[in-house]
């Protein structure tokens, strides 16, 4: 796999566009398993998770064939039920196959799920969704078995300790449309990726009312067909390039993007002193002096995503004064310290937060991504760090990032791939 070797210190300078989004693309590709007719995809970002799940869809007796960033899923095998562990540990999003089987085949055994170390994430909202359906639910060897000759609609709060679940939005969405009868959904997902999901069931034939709202209600059951969907733009990776900008106290235009699903990112860019410029279609960060320093609490949409609670440790380190970041969606994400302690940070964890004090300057050192999001605020680092940083563990940071080292090159950045010798 090798490793990302960057020479930090050019402050990254033009315009890159963003691909789509790998949180919708993979329970998009997923619920396309509801579909009785073929399913075209645009916008399905290369990465190593949609590799994975296609290859899974693939042993569930759907053809995957891929051009570019379009992808047709059609269903040639409507019998295998089964989703095996090798495949679904290696990432949690996987686990959304369970919902779209078991409503389309009437029975579904999923490993239970893998996927980045960051934290407890639990399934019981998924299977307590499911059971509320009338699926007969058990745990077996590692797997859960459900059952279900007939799903009927039901209502049920999906409302968890840390908030709405994303993924057993999608897992339990997936199933009502095809579920007799109403099914009322109180606590439900709002993320941009969750109302994408729900446009593309809508596309297959499904009656979804409330998308982009707490209450969803679900009239079923439908009748499906194929359907062609746009997957969104990654509001993630887009993020992450504006920190790019940001951090290096550059000038950076983000084109192919939807500014209003990065509320909160471009309002916290504010707060540290960037300058922030929006259109329809783009968001451009710039402004070169040290960033300020500020508090920054991730939470659910529409609030600062936990996917991006890394990369804005990685700004604020480099922050005039001091800061504090807490994460409510997954308050153990924090592995990523210690690496950034590597480079001259000083960051202290304290009863679930981390207390960031700025320095002036990150020193290159060799570092480990230890998830998605960490590689991803290891490479911010050491665009602005002296010397050279080389970032290991790109196995993590290609399951989520498509040619990021490309893109930031093109914008400036000193970095290259080196392969393994």
């Amino acid at each position: 796999m090798g490793h990302l070797e960057i020479l930090g210190g050019p402050a990254l300078s033009g315009t890159v566009r963003v691909g789509g989004a790998k949180n919708a693309a993979l329970p998009i590709m997923a619920a396309a398993l509801l579909a009785p007719q073929p399913v075209e995809l645009r916008g399905v970002p290369r990465l190593g998770d949609v590799d994975t799940l296609s290859r899974l869809l693939e042993s569930l007796g759907v053809r995957v064939s891929r051009q570019d960033d379009r992808a047709r899923l059609e269903t040639v095998d409507p019998t295998p039920v089964k989703a095996d562990y090798e495949l679904v540990r290696r990432m949690r999003a996987s686990f959304c196959v369970l919902g779209p089987l078991l409503a389309r085949r009437g029975s579904a055994v999923v490993a239970l799920p893998g996927g980045c170390a960051i934290g407890d994430r639990p399934v019981d909202l998924h299977l307590s969704g499911l059971r509320a359906l009338g699926a007969e639910l058990t745990t077996e060897h590692g797997y859960v078995v459900a059952r279900a000759p007939r799903l009927v609609g039901a209502t049920m709060d999906l409302t968890g300790p840390r908030g709405p679940s994303v993924t057993a939005t999608a897992n339990v969405m997936s199933a009502a449309v095809l579920a007799e009868g109403l099914t009322t959904v109180a606590g439900a997902a709002v993320e941009p990726e969750v109302v994408d999901l729900g446009r593309f069931l809508v596309a297959l034939g499904a009656k979804i009312e409330g998308l982009g709202t707490p209450t969803l209600r679900i009239h079923g059951p439908a009748t499906l067909g194929g359907a062609a969907h746009a997957i969104i733009p990654d509001r993630i990776e887009a993020a992450t390039l504006l920190l790019a900008a940001a951090i290096t106290g550059g000038d950076v235009r983000v084109e192919g993007v939807r500014p209003e699903h990065l509320g909160k990112v471009l309002a916290v860019l504010k707060a540290i002193g960037r300058r922030v410029e929006t259109g329809s279609n783009w968001a451009r960060v710039r402004g070169g002096d040290r960033p300020k320093a500020i508090d920054v609490t991730a939470r659910p949409y529409p609030g600062v995503p936990s996917d991006l609670q890394a990369q804005w440790m990685a700004v604020l380190s480099l922050a005039d004064g001091r800061g504090v970041v807490r994460d409510m969606v997954f308050p153990g994400r924090f592995m990523h310290v210690a690496e950034l302690k590597r480079l001259g940070a000083r960051i202290e964890v304290v009863n679930g937060a981390a207390h960031v004090t700025g320095v002036e300057r990150l020193g290159g050192a060799d570092v480990a991504a230890t998830d998605l999001r960490a590689g991803a605020a290891l490479a911010l680092a050491g665009l602005a760090a002296h010397g050279r940083t080389n970032v290991f563990g790109l196995e993590h940071l290609d399951r989520g990032y498509e040619r990021l080292d490309e893109k930031l090159a093109a914008l400036g950045a000193r970095v290259r791939r080196v392969p393994l010798a």
